[in-house]
């Protein structure tokens, strides 16, 4: 790579990770440009995940470091979520891209809209902590968001926030810590998948983790210090324009 080509890695990398903490969808502007500087879709897929799993350990370390670290719920959803992981990356060679982008789409509106109007408010007796009944079904869910992850990544953290918005009645600060270690350990598996099919840029890799931990950073500090309000509102605002763009409505 040369110096141009590095400076952009480091600065779609940086926008990427603080996307990818505060809301997500931060992989669907990494991918291609991965794919631009010359990689195969796979490789580009395995590629990225070395830069995520570098952004979550950094965004795990300051969530910690700010009182917000819940591993033993979070170890819980984490273990199904990884070998969902494994499985969705074994199947990750081929992508349909054209029914990809329009599910993807509706997803991440469908997420939003859970996320916004906050359904848990309206449910009698919603406690914080979740009962048995909900851990329960967690690991179900979070088996399909580890295949899901697995699989394509892309969007995976608004597939996350809705699930954990659903299942409990923590803040969205909350739920972002929570979010950052789950992809953490799911994505160790999901790597060494793509690794022992040798589809890594080790070099690409490395320089896109280096912003993404900056991001990372940034992101989770910003999710602690302006709190749900804004999450929202970066979270609205980067749906809707990604839903619009795999939908063709607009091209970003």
């Amino acid at each position: 790579m040369n110096a141009l080509e590095i400076f952009l890695v480091i600065v779609v990398g940086t926008a990427a990770g603080f996307l990818n903490t505060v809301a997500g969808g931060g992989s669907l502007i990494t991918m291609p440009l991965l794919i631009f500087l010359g990689l195969p879709s796979a490789a580009a897929n395995g590629t990225n995940r070395i830069a995520l799993m570098v952004q979550n350990v950094v965004a795990i370390a300051n969530f910690r470091s700010k009182g917000y670290f819940d591993w033993k719920l979070g170890l819980i959803l984490a273990v199904p979520a990884a070998v969902g992981a494994v499985a969705g990356s074994k199947i990750a060679l081929s992508l349909p891209d054209d029914i990809f982008n329009k599910v993807l789409a509706v997803v991440m509106l469908c997420v939003l809209a859970v996320t916004i109007w906050n359904p848990q408010k309206k449910l009698k007796n919603r406690k914080e902590e979740p009962g048995t009944k909900e851990k329960i079904i967690g690991v179900a869910v979070f088996f399909g968001v580890g295949v899901y992850g697995g699989f394509i990544q892309a969007g995976v953290g608004f597939i996350i926030i809705a699930s954990l918005t659903l299942l409990t009645g923590y803040s969205l600060v909350k739920i972002n810590s929570m979010k950052v270690f789950i992809s953490a350990v799911y994505m160790v598996f999901s790597l060494i998948v793509f690794i022992v099919g040798g589809k890594v840029d080790w070099v690409l890799g490395l320089t896109l983790a280096a912003g993404n931990a900056l991001g990372g950073y940034l992101g989770s500090s910003f999710s602690v210090s302006k709190g749900d309000k804004w999450i929202k509102i970066i979270l609205a605002v980067t749906v809707v324009a990604m839903a619009l763009e795999l939908l063709g409505v607009i091209n970003i």
